[in-house]
């Protein structure tokens, strides 16, 4: 029993330090957490700019929650892209002929939203190849 009554005492002690609940769940000003963009660059190959592999590269358990976030954004980025560039495709019968008309025809036409990437990571759209990029855009280069 008085194992029990110091676990109490414990608990209680440690949650009278803590913040009211509004406050622990208030996000920062600078979260990206359900910030959205348009802001779609055109995919130079010849740039040299890191294409992400949208792979999670989590290297302990207690963070891949975390290292899962953006190429989770990624993924879902790239798909709702892909599934635009084909309904288009199969309206038209062609793909859009360059960057220009992929802004307005696909993004601005649908108003799609994209999530905002973590970091230094940058929507490209790729036009030879029709699709939507991830690249690392170095900070002094934003």
């Amino acid at each position: 029993m008085r194992h029990f009554t110091t676990a109490i005492l414990i608990v209680v002690i440690a949650g009278c330090g803590m913040k009211p609940l509004d406050q622990q769940v208030k996000k920062s000003p600078d979260s990206i957490i359900g910030k959205t963009t348009q802001n779609v660059g055109e995919f130079k190959p010849e740039a040299g700019a890191k294409v992400s592999d949208s792979k999670i590269h989590a290297t302990d358990v207690a963070s891949s929650g975390l290292a899962s976030y953006g190429p989770m954004l990624e993924k879902i980025s790239k798909l709702e892209i892909e599934h635009a560039v084909n309904l288009f495709h199969a309206s038209e019968d062609r793909y859009p002929k360059d960057y220009d008309e992929f802004m307005t025809r696909i993004i601005k036409e649908n108003n799609i939203k994209l999530p905002v990437l973590p970091g230094t990571l940058k929507y490209q759209y790729d036009v030879e190849n029709h699709k939507l990029v991830i690249v690392e855009v170095p900070a002094e280069a934003k």
